[in-house]
């Protein structure tokens, strides 16, 4: 279905229905229920109208964890709105959920009874909108020069492969779901692949990789000098005389150990789409997520426990708004402006809640080139060209394993392999992650980076596989094999 019947006309009153205000006649739809709805609006109008894909494709295989039997997703191409319709009482069909896409700002969910968002979408636009006439990396112009006699392309070209091993028919196994892998060596884009249907030039959600953004963009504000790793965040809630959260540092905030009670379900869980799912809240409903993320009272002291909890990166991207926008700056475009323009990024695309604060943990989208410039940057320890854009020493910071954290997994908004999650890959390694398996690889050993992403629902499978493909590539480039550590006998 191509529009919602419902669209526009009679629309705030089906919305109200839903909330069950006096007089409609039908029940209201249950809270799960229209989360579910909400979820599944948005990411539509994302894989629709960011992403460039058919709405029939994307339900198909972007969903697939998600139970649709009872929505119809309606699309409107000319207002870029996707509304969702919910079975109701003996058949009856009533509007639930709305998202709304405005340049620039990706889709936005809408609370129920709003029919826009509460921010000004004024167009965010690159400041280098085409790459064709710059060299790589700051543009999409590559050497055709041979590949260095050190690297063996053939062997190359075969790791690469085997991230889409499952595209055979013969093979086994569960779906990889590979969609683009991009390997960069010594600065040099030296390998890509595409899945049919995507291409150097494709968008794609990129999931919790943005967290890795968000520490990124922090980063730049403490080498701009408004604040150090170790100083109380600078959060108003907590600067409540006995709060004992203002002693929440931001070194503490990247590394998931603030301390804060803030609940997350499995997706199995009856009340995954319900707000006392605290952590997926955000992706599921239109609220404002900073608000969200600083409202938990402690559960722990801070810095004794560490948890994969989305309220510390939003807490971070509350910080790095008031910052920005205290020193009299557009909170929109910083950061494009701050770290985007500077190295080449120009079809990042971050996306917002209805009063504009981006949800950098989850709601991002970038090509997998974009990413491989974000990973190079971080390889080359913040400096572009020349131009240092990360502060001295803060790549080392949130590559450092966080104490709260157990097998030293985690750093600062970034996973490391200090523990040996790839056995075969050096210990050095670190990457920004995202849900279904996007991958944004950094081996400083090797001076190599390596971008994966698609959709992956086995995360088991889906590991195994980056193991052998990064052991491959590290293989085609001359590094040696991983010693293993001996072990006791």
């Amino acid at each position: 279905m191509r529009r919602s019947e419902l669209w526009p006309a009679g629309l705030a009153a089906a919305m109200l229905g839903v909330a069950g205000v006096a007089g409609c006649g039908t029940p209201p739809i249950d809270e799960a229920t229209s989360l579910r709805a909400g979820f599944v609006a948005k990411n539509v109008c994302s894989g629709v109208f960011v992403g460039g894909r058919d709405e029939a494709g994307f339900l198909a295989n972007d969903l697939t964890f998600v139970d649709l039997s009872d929505l119809a997703v309606g699309v409107d191409r000319a207002s870029r709105r996707v509304s969702v319709t919910v079975a109701g009482d003996e058949g009856a069909a009533e509007l639930v959920r709305l998202a709304i896409f405005h340049e620039g700002h990706g889709c936005t969910m809408l609370p129920l009874g709003q029919t826009d968002v509460l921010f000004d979408p004024a167009p965010v636009r690159s400041a280098f909108p085409g790459g064709t006439l710059l060299d790589w990396p700051m543009g999409d112009r590559l050497s055709d020069a041979p590949l260095p006699l050190d690297v063996d392309g053939d062997a190359l070209e075969v790791a690469v492969a085997s991230a889409f091993e499952d595209e055979d028919e013969d093979s086994a196994g569960t779906p990889l779901g590979t969609r683009a892998v991009a390997v960069v060596h010594r600065e040099r884009l030296i390998a890509e692949r595409y899945a049919e249907g995507f291409d150097q030039d494709s968008v794609m959600i990129s999931w919790s990789m943005g967290k890795s953004i968000t520490a990124a963009l922090i980063g730049i504000l403490v080498g701009d000098g408004h604040f150090s790793l170790d100083d109380p965040a600078p959060v108003l809630a907590w600067r409540q005389p006995g709060d004992p959260r203002a002693a929440i540092t931001i070194r503490q905030l990247l590394r998931m150990s603030s301390g804060l009670e803030f609940s997350r379900l499995t997706g199995d869980d009856p009340e995954f789409y319900t707000h006392r799912n605290a952590h997926n809240y955000v992706y599921n409903e239109g609220i404002d997520v900073f608000a969200h993320a600083v409202r938990p009272v402690l559960e722990h002291s801070p810095g004794t426990v560490g948890r994969y909890r989305n309220a510390d990166p939003l807490a971070i991207g509350k910080i790095i708004r008031d910052t920005v926008e205290a020193r009299g700056e557009d909170y929109f475009t910083f950061p494009q402006r701050a770290l985007f323009d500077r190295i080449g990024m120009r079809d990042m695309v971050l996306e917002r809640d209805p009063y504009g604060n981006m949800i950098l943990t989850g709601y991002d989208h970038g090509t997998a080139r974009d990413w491989a410039r974000f990973g190079l940057l971080h390889l080359r320890d913040g400096v572009w060209d020349g131009e240092r854009i990360l502060p001295e020493g803060w790549v080392d910071a949130v590559t450092t394993p966080a104490p709260a954290w157990p097998d030293q997994n985690y750093g600062g908004l970034f996973w490391l392999n200090r523990g040996g999650v790839w056995p075969d890959v050096p210990a050095d390694a670190f990457w920004a992650l995202g849900a279904r398996g996007q991958h944004t690889v950094v081996i400083p050993s090797a001076d190599l980076v390596v971008v994966r992403m698609g959709y992956s629902l086995d995360g088991a499978a889906l590991s195994d596989n980056l193991n052998r493909v990064l052991a491959g590539i590290l293989a085609a480039v001359g590094h040696p094999p991983v010693v293993p550590p001996p072990t006791d006998s």
